[in-house]
């Protein structure tokens, strides 16, 4: 069988993949199982892709080494690529919290990092087998559309992701690589995702289905002011997708019902004037109907509003702000955004993104134990891991 001999092999045509093959110089090749390059970003934001964010910094990352991103976020920032996507004239704008989307399709993000990797060579449809390293390159066994061929690389670039979404593909080939070349990994589990519960308390929830509230949702030290949304099979919305990524089995999240009204503030102002109306309806005046017929059951609210004593306000208004609700598991990688943990920071040029253990082999993207938040962080993460090891590989020539 014979060899094909390239500079640089990339595996994956992700949102890091085909970056980093824009930056990494002459003599690239990109490889992907998939049908299409940019699947994920294809998707993403509901088809118009929440390609950054204004606020991206180090402090929207998850990690065991919280500075390991730093470098990169600081040498390609969200200003960056803003400015890639401008010079492209893709049409932008701001959704919320520093939230940037296209104002049309997200396939325009694909069509820009396809037009920004010419001549890069892209193999769709090809699967990756067996890989070693004989001391000077990497022997990559491939099967392009069916057909056995072999790459001989000097750079290896592991850009294929993580865990989450298996539908489109996800396999964690990416982790099995790294360990075969000597990298440690941190545990991964599903991050961004909706959280579920007992079949008691699903049911309960059951006639909330589609209700969404403002909340502030805290657990583990951390809290996010965003939507919960009430599904069949437990709790979404960016609030909950936000928490999971800090939330645990057993854990307990304390969950503030709109936290910018002061509940005890406006149930003792209205007393003076709406104190015969039942203290529900008062109540489905600030929250959704369904939720507060939930909570009065659930808490045994009754009565007039005028009836409520100012003690009683005050208890009431503390557990609508600390509504303690406690979820048995996540939908797991099947609908998780990105897989929290991976490979190891500590093997790993966080300048370069550069193997420590084998020259010539890069990670990068969501294979690496560096997870955003909600809100186009990720995809920030991508693009400036990607080009720190593009320039790199590109610097050595």
């Amino acid at each position: 069988m014979t060899e094909h001999a390239v500079q640089t092999l990339i595996l994956g045509a992700g949102a890091a993949g085909l970056m980093c093959a824009a930056h990494a110089g002459p003599d690239v090749v990109v490889v992907d199982h998939a049908k299409a390059p940019g699947e994920k970003i294809r998707i993403s934001g509901g088809g118009r892709c929440n390609f950054t964010n204004m606020y991206a910094g180090a402090d929207n990352f998850l990690s065991q080494n919280p500075h390991f991103a730093k470098s990169a976020l600081n040498r390609y920032s969200q200003w960056d690529f803003l400015d890639l996507v401008q010079r492209h004239g893709i049409a932008w704008h701001e959704k919320t919290l520093g939230q940037l989307f296209c104002d049309g399709s997200a396939k325009e993000i694909i069509a820009m990092l396809l037009a920004e990797i010419t001549p890069a060579e892209l193999w769709l449809r090809t699967e990756v087998g067996e890989i070693r390293h004989d001391g000077s390159a990497f022997h990559v066994a491939l099967a392009k559309e069916g057909r056995a061929m072999q790459v001989r690389a000097a750079n290896l670039v592991v850009a294929t992701g993580g865990k989450s979404i298996p539908k489109m593909g996800a396999t964690g080939i990416g982790y099995r690589i790294a360990e075969q070349f000597g990298h440690s990994l941190t545990e991964t589990r599903p991050a961004l995702v909706p959280l579920t519960f007992n079949e008691e308390q699903k049911t309960a929830f059951q006639p909330l289905a589609g209700n969404a509230v403002p909340t502030r949702i805290a657990c583990n030290g951390a809290s996010f002011d965003e939507a919960m949304l009430f599904t069949h099979r437990g709790l979404s919305g960016p609030a909950i997708l936000q928490i999971s990524s800090f939330w645990r089995e057993g854990d307990r999240l304390s969950v503030h019902l709109c936290p910018d009204l002061s509940f005890y503030d406006t149930l003792r102002a209205r007393r003076q004037g709406d104190g015969a109306k039942a203290l529900t309806t008062v109540l489905a005046d600030h929250l959704p109907r369904a939720l507060v017929l939930h909570l009065a059951a659930l808490w045994g609210l009754s009565g007039n509003l005028g009836d409520q004593s100012d003690r009683a306000l005050r208890a009431l208004s503390d557990r609508l702000e600390d509504w303690g609700l406690t979820p048995t598991s996540s939908e797991g990688y099947r609908t998780a955004e990105v897989t929290l943990g991976g490979v190891a920071t500590d093997g790993v040029s966080s300048k370069t993104m550069e193997s420590q253990h084998l020259p010539g082999l890069y990670l990068i993207g969501e294979v690496m134990d560096v997870t955003g938040w909600l809100g186009g962080y990720n995809f920030q993460w991508a693009w400036s891991s990607a080009v720190a090891a593009g320039r790199a590989i590109a610097g050595r020539g």
